[in-house]
């Protein structure tokens, strides 16, 4: 399966003036005999931690893959059919070979830690941003619609997102 696949799903969740657009990247850095792997795609987010839906779709629109989650409900679709997983970090662990924290991409891509755990804003001169969950959030082009997240830890994750700005 490719990371294209990471995220997608099937259950409806409503659009909110709260959706989250732009385009996202993923690298993973090889280990032991785990080759890299690394994926681009733009991305429609909306809902919540708790009830939300991510949808990966190719430059010209097809989709490649929608997350949908509800408590005790993660589906991943995808051209290849339908999965269930008992998490979005265990559906991230399938597909991409590593847990992606998408619970706080919502509060990440808003410029700010998410509530669900424990962070630390940077001290100059390091960039603007924070560390939480073991990624380091570099927040010095949010102004202009970027943001990145990395994990140092083996294997080292990078995520590059740009946001659409209205």
């Amino acid at each position: 399966m490719t990371l294209a696949a990471l995220v997608g799903g099937c259950a409806s969740t409503p659009q909110t003036d709260e959706s989250l657009r732009g385009r996202l990247s993923v690298q993973v850095a090889a280990i032991d005999t785990a080759p890299p792997r690394s994926m681009s795609a733009a991305f429609v987010l909306s809902g919540d931690a708790v009830v939300g839906r991510l949808d990966l779709n190719t430059p010209i629109g097809t989709t490649l893959a929608r997350a949908s989650w509800a408590p005790g409900y993660v589906e991943l679709a995808t051209p290849q059919g339908t999965t269930s997983h008992a998490s979005l970090g265990d559906m991230t662990r399938e597909v991409v070979g590593e847990v992606l924290p998408v619970e706080a991409l919502f509060d990440w891509m808003r410029g700010r830690p998410w509530s669900g755990a424990p962070s630390r804003t940077n001290s100059p001169p390091m960039d603007a941003g924070f560390e939480q969950l073991g990624w380091k959030v570099d927040l010095s082009r949010f102004e202009a619609g970027g943001l990145a997240a990395r994990r140092d830890s083996p294997p080292a994750v990078a995520v590059q997102v740009r946001l659409d700005r209205p």
